[in-house]
């Protein structure tokens, strides 16, 4: 059985957050049973239902609550995202918040999402997935999610043997 919230996640991403389709929106008690059906665990899918209500609280926040971008900013993780996430997951965020992709305020959606996870074994691809459904909720980020995109599913797909 599959019993990560990250995989109920990603599956409800690749089957329902499809922007360039009009999509039936399937009410909660539907989605429950779909995941269950395919071999997700209740708790798992409440867990990730939590997630995604999570987010959610992300894109209502008010435009222009964004922390000023300066050059002498520097961001400190905490012990406990140091144990969680590794030099490369952290290096892979700086590198996208250094080009761009992500802002300052939109890294920390992403900490917070990482870690609201509740996972002791995230890994690069994982941090992926999470940046690009933070991207994919935020208004305005179109750009930033198509280059995501075209990362994640390019690597994805080379991976398939």
């Amino acid at each position: 059985m599959k019993e990560n919230v990250l995989e109920v996640l990603i599956y409800l991403f690749d089957n329902y957050m499809d922007e360039e389709e009009a999509r039936w929106e399937p009410d909660r008690e539907s989605l429950t049973e779909e995941l269950e059906q395919a071999g997700f665990m209740d708790g798992e899918i409440e867990k990730a239902f939590a997630w995604l209500e999570g987010l959610a609280t992300h894109r209502e926040q008010p435009p222009g609550q964004e922390q000023i971008h300066t050059e002498a900013a520097l961001r400190i993780y905490s012990e406990r995202e140091n144990e969680r996430l590794d030099a490369e997951c952290l290096g892979f965020v700086m590198f996208l918040e250094q080009n761009g992709i992500l802002t300052p305020a939109h890294r920390e959606i992403v900490i917070e999402r990482i870690m609201a996870l509740d996972s002791d074994d995230i890994d690069l691809d994982q941090v992926k997935w999470v940046i690009l459904m933070v991207l994919f909720n935020l208004p305005g980020q179109e750009a930033a999610y198509a280059w995501m995109e075209d990362l994640v599913f390019d690597q994805t797909i080379g991976r398939v043997h």
